[in-house]
């Protein structure tokens, strides 16, 4: 399982924002399709630092969870111009992420009227991950397709076939880089100096 970057969700750092209000989300839930312009790719791409974001797609189906949160479930899939670091060469890489997060607002801290030598409560470990911090009950799903594109874009792409051929060791001592250096020490009367 991939880590997830912290981030805010609600499009003020990102380059494509598309903001939904938790509130507006029915009952039955809601289906999205998303396409970034032209303009927000090339953001994007330079943001991930590639080379071109040739086509990016982001589905989502969005369901009320509890009575303020919302889950968000959908596919991300891209295709990426980068660069070969075997060749050099450009290449295009294909991206294809699940999504699948929970927001909730964040939880108030308990009042603390406890009187002295009160034992403190057993804090409740939850198994599975915590819920995102739903933030003044708005998501960007714009910001969460960005997110989990940067997470599947390979940072090492290389073209298929590419193989890195590593230089060998010449197998003349002499003409190794530092037999020269060697002769001098031997010629200035020092063989262990």
């Amino acid at each position: 399982m991939k880590k997830r970057m912290s981030t805010n969700h609600t499009g003020t750092n990102h380059s494509w924002s598309v903001p939904v209000a938790v509130a507006e989300i029915p009952e039955s839930g809601r289906h999205l399709d998303l396409v970034p312009d032209a303009a927000a790719r090339a953001a994007i791409a330079a943001a991930a630092n590639v080379v071109a974001l040739l086509r990016l797609e982001a589905n989502f189906e969005l369901t009320r969870h509890g009575r303020d949160g919302v889950r968000v479930v959908g596919q991300v899939t891209a295709t990426v111009g980068q660069t070969c670091v075997v060749t050099l060469e450009p290449m295009e890489s294909m991206v294809d992420e699940a999504i699948d997060l929970v927001f909730a607002p964040p939880r108030e801290p308990a009042a603390r009227s406890r009187q002295a030598g009160e034992a403190e409560p057993a804090e409740v470990v939850d198994a599975e991950d915590p819920p995102e911090i739903l933030r003044d009950g708005m998501i960007d799903l714009g910001a969460i397709a960005t997110e989990f594109l940067l997470l599947g874009i390979d940072p090492y792409p290389r073209k298929p076939g590419a193989a890195f051929d590593a230089p060998q060791a010449p197998d003349d001592p002499a003409s190794h880089p530092f037999a020269a250096l060697a002769a001098l020490k031997k010629g200035h009367g020092g063989e262990g100096a």
